[in-house]
């Protein structure tokens, strides 16, 4: 069932039927590939849907990431560009 999920380019996803795409079931791949492949306007999509909790969370324990985009994650979530709205709760299971 397909879900309202964050703004992200659909071809970061391009394995998946988009229009039935559950972004909650799927959040460590869409979260994995932002990290990997996004513009900043998906990580902020990113943070917005998920939260940083989730986010780094996920990074943390992904065998996909390497070491960098591990490092990366937890030093631009902290950088002052992305800017927390994120509801509490907020599909982050």
């Amino acid at each position: 069932m397909h879900s309202a999920g964050p703004d992200i380019r659909r071809h970061l996803l391009w394995e998946y039927d988009w229009d039935n795409l559950d972004f909650s079931s799927l959040a460590t791949v869409v979260i994995e590939r932002v990290i990997e492949r996004g513009v900043p306007a998906e990580w902020q999509a990113i943070v917005d849907f998920y939260g940083i909790d989730k986010i780094l969370s996920t990074a943390e324990k992904s065998t996909r990431l390497d070491s960098r985009h591990k490092q990366f994650t937890q030093i631009y979530l902290q950088s002052g560009f992305i800017h927390v709205v994120q509801k509490p709760g907020c599909h982050s299971a």
